[in-house]
């Protein structure tokens, strides 16, 4: 009878002691934990050109990656502040010219690796209008990405501008062409693969279970190095009050935006929980339609000036938020480094606001309290998401001091996918949106509030050529102090265009459990860092152990 040998044994020992350790109460050492995300609205899909959603982003961190990443800084200029990912390095050939190297060692987690086809084939794709990626506006200034070899990207530039790198890695995820090279791209949002998809990152995708849940798993075979958390569950919730009892509850461990000063007070009530404060990321508004609902060819007949003028915006912020937030200068978060609380802005003067609408020829013909021309009365509609509890109330707000100078705001409370359905089309008359910002100015200015934006997310179709003029100066402008000042006179004239009331900029604060160790949230994407979380194993509880 042969020998076992010292390493043959030395397994079996392994396999044994590693069952009898899943038997004692599952995975208990460094690299376990399960972290669940309490989540508000279940995304549409997970392939990244095909949609915005926040919490798709948010899973999308884990499972595709960039070629690099903003750093903590997250300073856009030059490339000093990025950090590789599955580019191991770069460099310029000339001013136009971007060159990536991939790593080697990055693979497709179906054991193929990545290439860089892979990442021509991206660009091709997020550029495709078959595709509609929100995200193409952005990459305009990009004139085309080729190939040198298997682990070599070029990318060439139409012009030379400081956020240049910036472009080039921050809006795309790199996808596996080998995978979705044969899918018709006009399925792309629909395709299965956005619903079973297979990517590069520190985390696989387990399982979808519809109106319930996303799971990922740890890929121990990460290139970069094993994830902190083996297993990440988005427990989805129908509204942000479930989501936050959820955490209050200690049936979830994280829920990233608190948004209301009551929640936060809930939060930190709890002692299982922590508290993290970051710079907001998401601004709010509520977007004027510039077209007939009814004939798009036609200017819509609301007076944006006025209506804006007739809302206490500083009052609404204060006796909602408190604290938590502040009147945005435009169509900005406080991420963005442009924010300046000095920007012109349209004041708060209901007297001003009725002498522009009486001008118009809207006067209360008939005594009923409404404004009303040629037999019509002031009224419009305000599409709300239902799922958000912060809007609805602003909603109501709105609507009373509309109808103090005269003007009858119906709302309209509807699911997420309804709303964004109507704004896509151009079926609203306004709606109360969010935002989330890029570190860039330029990037999410330009996406919905430029020509660029129409088809994406610039959902008013607002168009001024003087305003563009000056946004695509702010972005070619030699110097961070000329910049600031252009982008200063871009704000103050949308400000004065008066294409959307800007409404309140949140501040980020977020709760964790404690048991959760090394937990950093980087400002523009709280996911990002997710891979170097973890759960010391003397601080395991019960679903951290769950084996699946």
């Amino acid at each position: 009878m042969p020998r076992r040998s010292s390493r043959s044994l030395h397994i079996v020992l392994a396999v044994v002691a590693l069952a009898a350790c899943e038997r004692r109460g599952g995975c208990t050492t460094a690299g376990c934990g399960t972290l669940i995300d309490a989540a508000v609205v279940e995304p549409p899909t997970l392939l990244p050109p095909s949609t915005e959603d926040i919490v798709a982003s948010d899973i999308g961190e884990q499972l595709f990656l960039k070629l690099a990443d903003v750093g903590m800084s997250t300073n856009t200029d030059g490339d000093e502040d990025f950090q590789p990912l599955l580019a191991q390095r770069w460099e310029w050939d000339g001013p136009l010219t971007l060159v990536f190297h991939l790593d080697p060692r990055a693979h497709w987690q179906d054991g193929q690796p990545v290439t860089a086809a892979d990442v021509e084939f991206t660009f091709n794709a997020y550029n495709d209008s078959v595709v509609a990626s929100p995200f193409r506006p952005k990459l305009q200034r990009i004139e085309k990405v080729t190939t040198r070899d298997s682990l070599t990207a070029v990318f060439r530039f139409r012009e030379r501008y400081r956020e240049m790198f910036y472009d080039a890695v921050y809006h795309m995820r790199i996808l596996p062409a080998h995978l979705l090279r044969s899918v018709p791209r006009d399925q792309w949002r629909t395709a299965p693969f956005g619903r079973q998809p297979v990517g590069d990152g520190p985390y696989r995708f387990v399982r979808w279970q519809a109106a319930q849940s996303i799971e990922l798993a740890a890929d121990t075979n990460f290139f970069l190095g094993r994830p902190g958390i083996r297993r990440l569950i988005w427990r989805f919730t129908p509204s942000l009050p479930v989501a936050v009892q959820q955490v209050i509850a200690d049936q979830a461990d994280i829920r990233e935006q608190l948004v209301t000063p009551d929640f936060v007070e809930r939060a930190k009530a709890a002692q299982q929980l922590a508290i993290y404060t970051y710079r907001g990321n998401v601004y709010t508004y509520l977007d004027f339609n510039l077209r007939s609902a009814d004939d798009s060819t036609k200017p819509h007949a609301l007076v944006r000036r006025a209506l804006t003028m007739a809302v206490d915006r500083a009052s609404l912020v204060k006796s909602t938020l408190g604290d938590l937030g502040r009147v945005p200068p435009g169509p900005i978060s406080a991420l963005v480094g442009i924010w300046d609380p000095d920007v012109r802005q349209l004041p708060y003067d209901t007297a001003q606001a009725a002498r522009l609408l009486s001008l118009h020829g809207w006067r209360d013909h008939d005594g009923d309290g409404i404004r009303d021309k040629d037999g019509q009365p002031l009224a419009f509609h305000m599409l709300v998401p239902s799922s958000s509890g912060l809007r609805k109330q602003y909603a109501r707000l709105l609507q009373e001091q509309f109808r103090a100078i005269g003007v009858r705001a119906e709302i309209d409370e509807l699911e997420g996918s309804v709303v964004a359905q109507r704004t896509g089309s151009g079926n609203f008359d306004t709606a109360l949106l969010s935002r989330s910002n890029d570190p860039s100015p330029g990037s999410g200015i330009t996406q919905s509030w430029t020509l660029a934006g129409f088809g994406g997310s610039n959902f008013g179709r607002y168009y001024n050529p003087e305003f563009e003029r000056i946004v695509q100066l702010a972005i070619s402008a030699p110097t961070r102090e000329r910049a600031r000042t252009l982008w200063r006179s871009a704000l103050e004239t949308i400000n004065a265009d008066a294409p959307a009331i800007f409404l309140y900029a949140l501040s980020n604060i977020g709760a964790v459990h404690k048991r959760v160790d090394n937990v950093q949230f980087r400002p523009d994407s709280w996911a990002a860092l997710l891979r170097t979380w973890r759960i010391p194993p003397d601080r395991l509880i019960d679903r951290d152990r769950v084996e699946r």
